[in-house]
């Protein structure tokens, strides 16, 4: 017989059982929804979300006329999520089932991105991982053919990427990208403004591992690039490297320069190098062709620097062009003595006949009426010894000594282009100044940068500098003149319907301080002589088959008459008037 006393406890000890059990429950469950809520709210969301850059872009270097000359391209990454890596059903049209394995899987990307089952194989070892890159930059057909293969751990990332449509146009000028970032030309130097900054996103994916749609949230969104635009005009850009180019392989030089310049505001408007690179594939390049020559490389200019020179003594009064000068034979001083490049008896220049010989020892002669302080002050004034506005990458200063460092010798050859070096692009300023009435204007590659908002900024400065007067430039111009009409070169470098004011230079080169028979050649110009709108330097660096300035004359010629016929510069209206030469 049951007892009832007994059979009231059980039961009261049951339902204290179950009351605890469900006090124990509740417990959790609060503890679940309320107290640690938050806490297992974002650990579960944390498993399931895979975070995701998003890619800015970076800005365009475009030319002067808005032709781009770097952009950038939509690149993909392909992605995986290691730990969701498993074999899995191919599900067919007719509705068949194929099951693929993981090896076949990275097999079928390898076909597509070119990569060996090996390397795909180490992308995937740490299986406690969400993410790995399997490819990088591959393009849109193949990052297309590799979603169409529905692998469901795989995905694809948006990453821009650099291309330069143009090739090897204003190559040494735009520089490139490397896998570190910029590495030199414009890419560089302007990154502030070109460079792009990458948002980010989330994305949540379900237990099997595929993305869940509409559950992309962006978290940082990502900033573009501005646009750089620089002064070059894209074809004349290429004519001018086309046309160097011939000129250095017609003389089998080493290397070229060539440079346009607008007198008016000192804009590069063609900035030649060869050799030259294609920013597509900088590893068929050589070392010495990743920056610009023309910036980077001095050297002794030779007779090109003797308009200058001119210039600087009539601005201090102490010639004229018609000046009557005795030029010796030998100009002898302490320590040597200075030849010209051919042989003559003493003869009677005047200061434009000196011009149109190139008689360094004309030269010697009439820069005794000027002190050295103040022809060194106007070298200075002229930019030798100091780098351009430009403020281009590896740009060099040149060379130029202290006034009171110059020997007797030096004291002469310096202002005939010996004793101290220079760049093309100091070159090119020298002949703008003249062509602007003795403003110097600061030499300019980078005309803006615009934001994406429209913002443009960097501006370049238009604030000049008058270096000799207005009558000194022109005159040295008419003296210049003659080179163009009386002188050797005159077939070659005369532009029909254009005065064409222009020196040649010859340089020697010096190898362990002493001159040998390597030589350095150059035109300089500025036309049209009666209205200065532009100035053109070509300079061609170790010639073996023509050393003299010669080898430069066709590439002037064709280089400025394309200038003039490009932008229509107006004819000149009449011939420049005879100039005595001699006396």
């Amino acid at each position: 017989m049951t007892n009832p006393r007994s059979t009231r406890v059980r039961l009261a000890l049951t339902i204290i059982a179950v009351f605890a059990v469900v006090i124990v429950f509740a417990v959790r469950l609060v503890d679940i929804q309320v107290v640690r809520a938050s806490e297992l709210s974002s650990a579960a969301v944390k498993n399931r979300s895979v975070p995701q850059t998003i890619y800015g872009s970076r800005g365009e270097i475009t030319d002067t006329n808005g032709v781009v000359l770097a952009d950038s391209v939509d690149r993909f990454d392909v992605t995986v999520s290691p730990k969701d890596v498993a074999p899995f059903n191919r599900v067919a049209a007719d509705g068949t089932r194929t099951v693929i394995t993981v090896d076949a899987a990275l097999g079928e990307i390898g076909k597509l991105t070119g990569q060996s089952l090996a390397d795909l194989q180490k992308a995937i070892v740490d299986k406690t991982s969400n993410f790995a890159y399997l490819s990088k930059t591959v393009k849109l057909n193949v990052v297309q053919a590799v979603i169409a293969l529905k692998i469901p751990w795989v995905y694809d990332e948006l990453r821009p990427s650099r291309t330069y449509p143009n090739g090897a146009v204003a190559g040494n000028l735009i520089g490139f990208i490397g896998t570190d970032g910029p590495q030199a030309g414009i890419e560089l130097s302007e990154n502030k403004c070109l460079a792009s900054a990458n948002g980010t996103s989330t994305y949540e994916r379900g237990a099997d591992g595929v993305r869940m749609p509409g559950s992309t949230v962006t978290e940082t969104p990502a900033k573009d690039g501005g646009t750089v635009k620089l002064t070059i005009d894209r074809d004349l850009q290429w004519f001018s490297q086309e046309t160097l180019a011939s000129a250095v392989k017609a003389v089998g030089a080493q290397w070229g320069t060539a440079v346009v310049v607008r007198t008016a505001d000192a804009h590069i408007m063609a900035m030649a190098d060869y050799p030259t690179v294609d920013p597509n594939n900088v590893s068929g390049a050589k070392r010495s062709a990743l920056g610009s020559l023309a910036f980077s490389t001095p050297y002794e200019p030779g007779s090109t620097f003797k308009p200058m020179t001119v210039a600087s003594l009539i601005d201090a009064g102490k010639i004229t062009i018609g000046t009557k000068l005795v030029v010796p034979s030998v100009y002898n001083v302490d320590g040597g003595e200075i030849s010209d490049s051919w042989s003559h008896d003493t003869m009677h220049y005047t200061v434009a006949g000196v011009i149109e010989m190139s008689s360094n020892i004309g030269i010697s002669v009439m820069v005794n009426k000027l002190d050295k302080y103040k022809r060194h002050d106007y070298m200075v004034k002229f930019g030798i010894g100091s780098k351009t506005d430009v403020g281009f990458q590896y740009e060099s200063a040149g060379s130029l000594k202290a006034a009171k460092d110059w020997d007797p010798i030096t004291d002469k050859t310096v202002q005939f282009g010996q004793g101290v070096s220079v760049t093309t692009a100091q070159m090119a300023s020298i002949y703008q100044t003249l062509g602007n009435g003795g403003v110097k204007k600061p030499l300019t590659l980078v005309e803006s940068c615009t934001a994406p908002d429209g913002t443009v900024t960097e501006k370049p400065s238009t604030k000049g500098t008058r270096v000799v007067s207005e009558y000194a430039a022109d005159q040295t111009l008419r003296a210049m003149e003659t080179v163009v009409t009386d002188g050797w070169l005159s077939p070659q470098i005369t532009i029909p319907g254009y005065r064409v004011a222009a020196k040649t230079g010859t340089a020697e080169v010096a190898t362990n301080g002493a001159y040998t028979g390597a030589r350095i050649v150059s035109v300089a110009g500025i036309a049209p002589a009666d209205n200065p709108e532009y100035a053109v330097i070509v300079t061609i660096g170790l010639p073996t088959t023509m050393k003299t300035s010669g080898a430069a004359a066709p590439a002037f010629q064709k280089i400025m008459a394309q200038v003039l016929k490009t932008y229509r510069a107006v004819p000149s209206k009449k011939a420049a008037s005879p100039i005595p030469l001699t006396w």
